[in-house]
């Protein structure tokens, strides 16, 4: 009998690309994960992993078991959900994990809710970017993820991962307090084409190349002036009039800056969105604890109906706004890293 949680170790080796790496995602020590490798390869009668330069990687066979393994498991987690179903009560733990800006604007104020509506259930909260939410999602490290699409990310229909859109969230242009742009209800880019600009640092995350996109369709090329990497020192480069910046609506700046910055809406025919996804294992989307997150977001996302789009795809949401995912000013990583 093959032992579920080796194949769900083959998996994450898989994923890593080192056993080291691997470990250290299961919490493990590298030895202990090389022996379940061993051991597996061994009930198996077969070769799962071979060198390739300093890591390993699958060989054909353990392609062929990790196809299955992603079906197996996904069983498995249905098997998981429906039993949850029948046990008593709602306590948790649920692990929810997501980049900074949703954490501030979505998963705490869920999380605020589940508090109120189940006073016994355990939610504990994780700030990282979203490569590493999908890694410690598949990993059974978190539960439940609100991510971005990344560049060199899972697909939409990744055997591991079940990926739902959340919102779709609007970018705003940030003006000084004083600027003539400051009291429109609305603008487009290129009204601001004359300005100078202020992004992420290019060496962080790909913002300056996402405005320079922006900018580009709308007709003009933006004068980029200063750089920074978190959100709150882009907002006071604003707030003391060095420049302008679209960042999404999510971000939030330092509160000292508040009055000293305008939030414009770009018009409807030109607004940029980012789309947010919830992502789960495969399988496990029934699970009475994880459905209940689920529902909690989607009612952050409801009571900011004026602010967000929902991104769920039903009648009466149908023709939603062509997407830009942009990511946030952060630290440079695998397909990009978010804000800090």
């Amino acid at each position: 009998m093959i032992d579920l949680r080796r194949l769900h170790m083959l998996r994450v080796v898989h994923q890593q690309g080192t056993v080291t790496a691997a470990a250290e995602a299961l919490h493990l020590t590298p030895s202990a994960v090389s022996h379940h490798m061993r051991e597996l390869a061994r009930e198996l009668k077969i070769p799962l992993l071979e060198p390739q330069g300093r890591g390993i990687r699958l060989t054909p066979a353990g392609r062929l078991l990790i196809d299955h393994a992603d079906v197996l498991l996904a069983r498995w987690e249905e098997a998981q959900a429906e039993l949850e179903s029948y046990r008593a009560g709602m306590t948790g733990p649920l692990r929810i994990a997501g980049f900074t800006t949703a954490i501030s604007g979505l998963i705490a104020p869920a999380a605020g809710r589940l508090r109120h509506s189940h006073p016994d259930l355990l939610v504990q909260v994780r700030e990282c970017d979203s490569a590493e939410s999908l890694d410690l999602v598949v990993a059974g490290e978190v539960d439940l993820a609100v991510v971005e699409p990344i560049e060199g990310g899972p697909p939409p229909d990744d055997a591991r991962l079940e990926q739902s859109p959340l919102l779709e969230e609007p970018h705003i242009l940030l003006v000084p307090a004083e600027h003539p742009l400051a009291r429109a209800e609305s603008v487009r880019l290129e009204d601001a084409a004359a300005e100078n600009w202020i992004v992420a640092d290019p060496g962080t995350c790909d913002h300056a190349r996402r405005v320079r996109v922006l900018c580009a369709a709308a007709g003009f090329s933006p004068r980029i002036v200063h750089s920074a990497i978190h959100w709150p020192a882009i907002w006071s480069l604003v707030g003391n009039g060095l420049g302008v910046s679209l960042v999404p609506r999510l971000a939030e700046g330092p509160a000292g800056q508040a009055a000293a910055v305008a939030r414009v809406p770009v018009s409807s025919e030109s607004m940029p969105t980012r789309r947010i996804l919830t992502c789960v294992r495969r399988g496990s989307r029934r699970n009475p604890l994880i459905d209940l997150g689920i529902r909690a977001l989607e009612g952050v996302v409801r009571d900011h109906r004026s602010t967000f789009r929902p991104a769920d795809v039903r009648a009466d949401q149908a023709g939603a706004t062509a997407l830009v995912t942009a990511a946030r000013p952060g630290r440079r990583g695998r397909g990009g890293r978010d804000a800090p």
